[in-house]
């Protein structure tokens, strides 16, 4: 009887859950899938109510490409340490793009007043620029090289401070 009960619980439960894991595991995705490191970055144009942004603008610089929300606790615990690197290392010409997933504009205004910066920042409402990027993490950063090639990727929090982050940026 116990055998019985084993094959049935394998057969209801467990097969079907484990195929559903194996397919979110296979990475089942619509969309454009996330571009690979040592390939040209995905050029996207940003407008808010602020200013227009276009990543290739940036070319002949280091690209510190970080995708934020102000209602992002990684994100927010991140940010004096972008702060700090982006003042650092400008005159290396690396510059930090934050672009801001929030819908409530009030909000993303009051974290850019709340942390005052020489990082340029604009709000992407529509997520278009980080859906090229396949980015649903947050935050979430690209290193693209002053050629527009992304070069390293960040999931997550990171001390962009650390001496191997800012030692990688400045050989770049």
């Amino acid at each position: 009887m116990e055998g019985l009960f084993i094959i049935s619980f394998v057969k209801q439960i467990a097969l079907p859950a484990a195929l559903s894991f194996a397919l979110v595991l296979a990475g089942c995705t619509s969309g454009t899938p996330p571009p690979k490191i040592g390939t040209v970055a995905p050029d996207f144009t940003v407008q808010d109510q602020d200013r227009k942004v276009t990543l290739s603008q940036f070319r002949g610089k280091i690209v510190v490409l970080n995708f934020w929300a102000s209602w992002c606790a990684p994100c927010i615990a991140e940010t004096p340490s972008l702060i700090a690197m982006q003042h650092a290392l400008k005159d290396h010409d690396v510059v930090v793009l934050a672009v801001s997933i929030d819908d409530d504009d009030s909000a993303y205004h009051r974290f850019i007043k709340d942390h005052p910066s020489e990082m340029v920042t604009v709000r992407d409402v529509p997520q278009a620029s980080n859906a090229l990027y396949g980015t649903f993490r947050f935050p979430e950063t690209y290193i693209v090289d002053r050629n527009g090639v992304l070069r390293r990727k960040f999931i997550g929090q990171a001390n962009w401070m650390e001496k191997e982050i800012t030692d990688y940026l400045t050989r770049l």
